[in-house]
């Protein structure tokens, strides 16, 4: 098995045990077993299961981030376009498995201890804070808005994370609909 192939196994393997169990209740062992990938191999990858770890938060953020743009961008509206956000997080939370923000995890569990980690996780908010003040830009909003719209998505990742629920997406659109009404948009349809 090439290096490629072997990383890409180790990434798949260590992602989803990372994101169902925690990544401290994960060894490396328990990877090589899921991936194939002798623990020889593996350590050639990843020297250490903290490089693993910022590899998949890595590889992760490409992809939900791609998605969140994808979904948005199926909508003209300015406006329904910032609604698409939180359209889209319910989607995501209803997903069979859903344990919450991998970042947010990631964070409570070794954010203080790696900064490597602290790293990523900031950059990977700051990279969704910047879309959602695009998208607030782009709807004519005041500047501040993009923050209020990160903190309810935020605090609606949060709350589906703990209770298992997709709803707080549809608590958090409804606010953002008001703020967005608040501001001067027409105020968009509530999503049936």
């Amino acid at each position: 098995m090439d290096s490629e192939v072997a990383r890409e196994r180790a990434l798949d393997a260590a992602e989803g045990l990372f994101y169902a169990r925690g990544v401290r209740a994960v060894g490396m062992d328990e990877v090589r077993g899921a991936s194939g990938v002798s623990l020889k191999r593996l350590y050639q990858l990843f020297p250490a299961k903290e490089q693993l770890v910022v590899a998949c938060l890595d590889r992760r953020d490409l992809r939900w981030r791609g998605r969140l743009a994808e979904y948005v961008g199926r909508h003209e509206e300015p406006g329904a376009r910032v609604l698409a956000v939180f359209d889209w997080l319910g989607v995501w939370f209803a997903e069979p498995g859903f344990r919450g923000c991998a970042w947010i995890n990631a964070y409570g569990e070794l954010g203080p201890a790696s900064p490597a980690v602290a790293e990523r996780v900031r950059a990977h908010k700051a990279a969704f804070r910047a879309f959602l003040d695009t998208l607030a830009a782009g709807a004519g909003l005041p500047a501040a808005l993009g923050g209020q719209l990160f903190l309810l998505a935020e605090g609606a990742m949060v709350t589906a994370g703990v209770t298992g629920e997709a709803e707080p997406a549809r608590q958090a659109r409804e606010a953002a609909r008001v703020l967005l009404g608040a501001a001067g948009v027409s105020r968009p349809a509530p999503r049936r």
